[in-house]
């Protein structure tokens, strides 16, 4: 389970009703949402929110670094509340279906000097891709 909402007040980040349901919606483990699907679930929570209100919370939260905007292929950008614990996802090549996974190592550790052709490597994402249980029995 994300702590989205614990962090959020820990910032001191404003309440608004709005902002809550956003949060709420986002909060959960392996939850990557995207903007409209937010907003559908917002909606039943708090029937006079926005689309824009959500798409702005989203942008709001996302420059805080507290929501990482998830891109896969060529589908709508997702939205992942477990942005202060490292780890990769792993995707459906058919429904689009995401899960968070943590595999061991280090792949930034495991990019040899030789192949990092003088850039000071910050950062690596990896993304695995498969089929998944429900696609596959389909």
């Amino acid at each position: 389970m994300s702590d989205l909402l614990e962090r959020l007040r820990g910032r001191g980040w404003r309440m608004t009703a709005q902002r809550r349901v956003v949060a709420e919606v986002l909060d959960g483990e392996h939850v990557h949402l995207t903007a409209d699907e937010v907003h559908a679930r917002a909606v039943t929570r708090l029937p006079e929110i926005s689309r824009a209100t959500v798409y702005n919370t989203l942008g709001e939260l996302v420059s805080l670094g507290e929501v990482l905007e998830v891109a896969t292929d060529k589908r709508a950008k997702r939205y992942d509340p477990n942005a202060h614990r490292p780890h990769h996802h792993l995707v459906c090549a058919r429904c689009g279906a995401i899960r968070d996974v943590h595999p061991n190592g280090n792949p930034l550790a495991d990019l040899p000097d030789s192949e990092r052709f003088g850039f000071a490597v910050s950062d690596v994402e990896v993304t695995y891709r498969g089929v998944c249980p429900d696609c596959a029995s389909a």
